[in-house]
């Protein structure tokens, strides 16, 4: 075991990568069992951290860490090993407390525990995505097959990171959010995203597919299909996780 660490993560200079992975895994698992212990009311259990009146969101230390993590990065000091590997773990501790509750900054609201929430366990999880393919040795925009060729000019780059990033940006706007998140360092994904058909609430159905059209049709009927199959699933694996979001009250009749 120790022999593996040193060939695939020591040796090639991931251990700083490889402790910020561990570090936001960790706080990320024991943040949620933190809230969902406060929410079941556990005595025992440290509750909310208050000022007065005012509750303070894990969300403000996590950024207080990125930044303090950022900023020493910059550091001469903190080129070097072991302020290095440390950096990283912290800014992991930071990055997993802001993720966790992204939900809370996208809509400016606590909206936590609603069914909006949900969109902060999404962001952690493409967060572990990417971090784990850097781990493997992925580079953005597919460019890790060029590092190994001397004879790639700067234009061989350039191509390569518009047409990749292209296809990335075609899948982010049809809402093929994964596929372009993680076609980003894995390109066939953004290819299959971009030749998808977008989702019938996305930037590029309304920009492309006219109202009442069959490719329009097609799209509405594949992504209900999509979801009756797998929305189920997930979230009974993001409340296993998470916790249950909530139940949204009843909408009042007009």
């Amino acid at each position: 075991m120790v022999e593996l660490y040193r060939d695939l993560i020591y040796l090639p200079g991931k251990q700083a990568l490889f402790l910020l992975l561990v570090a936001f895994v960790v706080t990320f698992l024991f943040i949620r069992l933190s809230v969902r212990m406060i929410r079941a009311g556990v005595r025992w259990w440290p509750g909310n951290i208050t000022s007065g009146d005012t509750h303070i969101h894990h969300v403000v230390f996590g950024m207080l860490f990125m930044l303090v993590a950022g900023v020493m990065a910059f550091a001469p000091a903190g080129w070097r090993s072991p302020w290095w590997e440390i950096l990283g773990a912290l800014f992991g501790v930071g990055a997993a407390l802001v993720l966790d509750e992204f939900a809370l900054i996208l809509h400016l609201d606590d909206v936590y525990w609603s069914e909006k929430g949900r969109s902060s366990i999404d962001a952690v999880v493409l967060a572990t995505g990417v971090l784990a393919l850097l781990m493997l040795g992925a580079l953005p925009f597919g460019v890790d097959g060029l590092e190994a060729d001397p004879g790639s000019s700067r234009w061989t780059y350039l191509g390569t990171i518009g047409l990749n990033g292209s296809l990335a940006l075609v899948a982010l706007l049809k809402r093929r959010v994964w596929l372009g998140v993680f076609g980003l360092l894995f390109p066939p994904l953004a290819l299959w995203g971009a030749i998808r058909l977008g989702k019938p609430d996305s930037p590029w159905a309304r920009w492309c597919y006219r109202p009442g059209s069959r490719r329009s049709a097609r799209a509405t009927t594949r992504t209900r299909r999509q979801e009756a199959r797998w929305e189920r699933l997930k979230h009974r694996l993001f409340d296993a996780i998470a916790g249950r979001p909530d139940p949204e009250p009843p909408r009042r009749a007009r």
